[in-house]
């Protein structure tokens, strides 16, 4: 494995992004933020089909190395936003994501945790807040994420108590879509991300992009329902489409190209 912090792996249509310090359960100090917005701009520039986010050794991501932090002088604000960008760039991604989560995923690493379309997570999954204990707040997009997953109430409870939740209450709570045992997750993960890719994408760009709409602007249902149309109506313009429908009245498995 190589000693670069950040890591972009690509096995044909799928593309990997490791979080690569295991030391350190993946905390992301000022320079491996840095080479997390360089990744970035390699997937901006070409995106795969779908991408995996995952985190070597035994935690996805411990959040900010605080090792570094300066609690007496430092600018919160200015270190947030030299981190937002990052949340909001893998968010909007073309093309579908999943995060692999294994043991800790805490403060900017639950963020990106959440940026993705879909999260499954190990049994030893530990996903919460721990900023009741430092004082501190909430970050990297959490609480739209959280609270459009699991509404304020729970949200709220994870912030005030500091509770951390194990990849099977992630779960039974609705924060993520499937948990496995440690050593089975990553090959699911791949699999996953496997299956996404050879799926219609543009479509599911489509449904991604009505999704954000609906989460960040309270489109009503009329809203909705065009926008679903419109949508519809540029999906049947795809190859895939034609693809889908054919293969469905050919009884047949369809191979989709993401066109």
């Amino acid at each position: 494995m190589s000693s670069e912090p950040i890591l972009v792996e690509r096995d044909g249509d799928v593309a990997e992004l490791v979080l690569n310090r295991p030391e350190r359960r993946n905390a992301l100090d000022g320079p491996s933020r840095a080479a997390l917005a360089s990744a970035l701009d390699e997937l901006e520039k070409n995106p795969p089909r779908a991408l995996l986010l995952r985190g070597e050794g035994k935690g996805f991501c411990a959040g900010r190395d605080l090792s570094d932090a300066e609690p007496l002088t430092e600018d919160g604000e200015a270190i947030l936003a030299a981190m937002n960008p990052i949340i909001a760039r893998l968010h909007g991604l073309r093309c579908p994501t999943v995060a692999a989560v294994q043991g800790p995923a805490l403060g900017f690493g639950l963020g990106l945790a959440l940026a993705c379309d879909m999260v499954v997570v190990g049994e030893s999954a530990r996903i919460g807040s721990p900023f009741a204990a430092i004082g501190c707040v909430l970050d990297s997009g959490s609480h739209l994420f959280l609270t459009s997953r699991i509404g304020p109430a729970r949200t709220l409870e994870l912030v005030y108590t500091g509770r951390f939740l194990s990849g099977a209450e992630a779960v039974e709570w609705g924060i993520a879509n499937a948990v496995h045992p440690d050593d089975e997750l990553l090959g699911a993960a791949r699999a996953l991300a496997a299956t996404l890719a050879a799926g219609p994408t543009e479509a599911f760009l489509l449904s991604k992009d009505l999704v954000a709409r609906i989460t960040g602007g309270g489109l009503t249902l009329h809203e909705v329902l065009a926008a679903e149309a419109a949508a519809q109506g540029a999906a049947s313009r795809t190859h895939d489409y034609g693809e889908g429908i054919t293969a469905f009245l050919e009884k047949r498995k369809p191979a989709f190209t993401g066109r």
